[in-house]
């Protein structure tokens, strides 16, 4: 029989925290969202390899990291991958790639999306911060249908392909490393998993939520019934599937061109003023920065939870700061 102080060791979250020897894939995993993941991860021990667009940026982030992770046993290793999630053949190579340098890979985020096909008389009208409001929209069929028609046929493959069908084919190539995952040491302790990134907007009923972008809503909504087909489908092999479903957070989508050297987005008041829907449950200002949506601590420590818990299967957990407690919705 265990000790009082082995169950209260085994319950610190000094160690049920800590991924040493965990190996994880985080698409996007150098900017925004996927960022505030992948540094969390590396914080606590876990090898990272971030896929995304553009290597040369990955490799700075990766230097920056590692550099200060040097000496700290506790911390990790980051590891930067270019790859366009998009294609079934990329995410093979990817797969390929990960598997000459790891033996298995414990969790695999699939988190990389986009956001455009804004409504509007012309594309460049409205963003995600400057959707139209309700006393906006036109009052005629045919406005409607103009305002409709101005997201085109691009923007919606651009969307799907990106944010749920390249899900579909990673989730695909990983599941051999994945299951490694479960004859390791490091099986003992965590289960092999998948990881969705969904959007509070795959539930909404107010678009104006989405920044009035239905490609953007679209995808989001099949990612989130996606995460919980593959759970189901998933079972006979103990890997589990769950989601993430986040409100607004600071990001490059949210707020371009305010990224840092250190790979972390700032945005002005003025920005946040210009977020047309209810955060009912800000973050308190900090070290100068405004009142803001979700944080990486937010987003980092939902990741943890989601690593180390083995008893949560095909549920995407909903983090957006009460917004849909106020807009209508599905969730």
């Amino acid at each position: 029989m265990a000790s009082a102080d082995e169950v209260l060791s085994k319950l610190s979250a000094s160690n049920i925290f800590d991924l040493r020897g965990v190996v994880a894939v985080v698409t996007g995993g150098g900017t925004g969202i996927g960022f505030m993941i992948s540094s969390t991860l590396v914080a606590n021990g876990a090898t990272v390899y971030a896929i995304g667009p553009d290597q040369s940026k990955l490799d700075v982030l990766a230097k920056t990291y590692n550099e200060a992770c040097q000496g700290i046993s506790t911390r990790g290793k980051l590891v930067g991958i270019q790859g366009d999630i998009r294609w079934k053949d990329e995410a093979k190579r990817l797969a390929d790639e990960i598997g000459k340098r790891e033996k298995h890979v414990t969790v695999l985020f699939n988190n990389a999306g986009i956001h455009e096909g804004y409504l509007g008389d012309t594309p460049a009208d409205v963003g995600p911060n400057t959707s139209s409001s309700p006393s906006d929209k036109p009052a005629s069929a045919v406005e409607f249908m103009q305002r409709y028609w101005s997201t085109t046929q691009e923007n919606f493959d651009n969307s799907m392909r990106t944010n749920a069908i390249g899900p579909y084919w990673l989730s695909a190539a990983f599941l051999p490393l994945l299951e490694k995952w479960k004859g390791s040491e490091g099986g003992k302790k965590f289960a092999p998993q998948i990881i969705m990134t969904s959007s509070m907007n795959g539930w909404t009923k107010d678009p104006a939520t989405c920044g009035f972008s239905f490609p953007y809503l679209f995808s989001k909504s099949a990612i989130g019934h996606f995460t919980s087909s593959l759970a189901h489908e998933l079972l006979p092999l103990g890997i589990r599937v769950n989601g993430i479903a986040p409100g607004w957070f600071v990001t490059e989508m949210t707020a371009p061109g305010t990224i840092d050297t250190q790979g972390i987005s700032h945005a002005s008041e003025e920005t946040l003023q210009s977020v047309e829907f209810d955060i009912p449950t800000r973050q308190a200002p900090t070290s100068g920065e405004p009142n803001i949506g979700g944080t990486n601590r937010d987003m980092g420590t939902l990741a943890l939870f989601l690593v180390a818990n083995w008893f949560v299967n095909g549920e995407t957990v909903l983090i957006d700061g009460g917004t849909l407690l106020r807009h209508p919705s599905s969730y």
